[in-house]
């Protein structure tokens, strides 16, 4: 059985539409879900529908019962709730007996100065030392961090960050998803550790320069102050942990922590990774 965690977040639920995609039986996958209700897609399929919700931890054990593989997908909210509810998670699936734990951690997560590196280096730890075997897909960045609000941006012809030059080497959501899909359907992953970024690195005026070029409107981008950026993104109503890790990610931008490139991902799709044009195009059509 593989069991997938958050799998009605955006991340956990493509993995499972690549799972089976990739030839897992549907009744081979089960779909660990804080609302059970919202995963009626997937129950609809055959997927087993179970209920795990990091707030209630007494709930992880039975989701995490008979998993040969378990994908535990990062939670969100402040740090140290998060960090919190990962030892949790690790706890239960020691206690599962669990074959094989996969990790959405984050690139470079040792030696990574983005704030939110922290929840990722003691979820790493507690996996460690429980034991467990395990596989580290670390995350690189999403392009949807940056593109899911493009179409506004555009309209107001101005993308805004304090990213300054810097770069960032990300790929798609569904890119990541579709290599821990790969992941989960391999042996012989105990102890593996991926780092997982695009093919190519961007930068925000890129990014401008993109939109611009595909949307023919004029678009530019504004370079800010973190704390003027860090105003601006209270003022949309983000609470404030969101706040803190958009503007600390584009600080340690500007610094180069998201401009290295590794061929871990495009190995893992056998193919390379969505190029920024194609996610703005993307984005532009929603």
């Amino acid at each position: 059985m593989i069991v997938v965690t958050g799998a009605t977040g955006q991340f956990g639920h493509q993995v499972i539409e690549h799972l089976l995609r990739r030839g897992v039986p549907a009744g081979r996958i089960a779909a660990a879900v804080r609302t059970p209700a919202k995963a009626a897609d997937l129950a609809a399929r055959g997927v087993e529908i179970r209920l795990a919700d990091y707030e209630r931890p007494e709930t992880l054990l039975a989701a995490f019962a008979n998993a040969d593989k378990l994908l535990l997908v990062s939670s969100t909210g402040p740090d140290d709730i998060r960090i919190v509810q990962h030892r949790a998670a690790v706890e239960a699936a020691a206690k599962a007996g669990v074959g094989l734990i996969a990790y959405t951690s984050v690139t470079a997560a040792p030696t990574s100065p983005l704030g939110l590196a922290r929840v990722h280096r003691d979820t790493e730890q507690a996996i460690a030392d429980s034991g467990l075997p395990a596989v580290l897909l670390r995350n690189g960045w999403y392009t949807e961090n940056y593109t899911a609000t493009l179409p506004d941006a555009v309209e107001r012809g101005a993308i805004a960050g304090s990213a300054g030059q810097g770069r960032i080497a990300s790929a798609t959501r569904a890119d990541f998803a579709e290599a821990a899909a790969v992941v989960l359907t391999r042996d012989d992953q105990s102890a593996k550790v991926y780092d997982l970024t695009g093919d190519t690195a961007w930068s925000l005026p890129e990014l401008a320069t993109e939109s611009a070029a595909q949307s023919g409107k004029r678009v530019t981008y504004a370079d800010l102050p973190a704390q003027q950026y860090r105003q601006i993104l209270t003022g949309a109503g983000l609470p404030d942990f969101v706040t803190d890790l958009i503007v600390d990610a584009d600080v340690q931008v500007s610094h180069g922590a998201l401009a290295h490139i590794t061929t871990d991902l495009s190995g893992l799709l056998g193919r390379p990774t969505t190029p920024l044009s194609t996610a703005v195009a993307q984005a532009l059509a929603v």
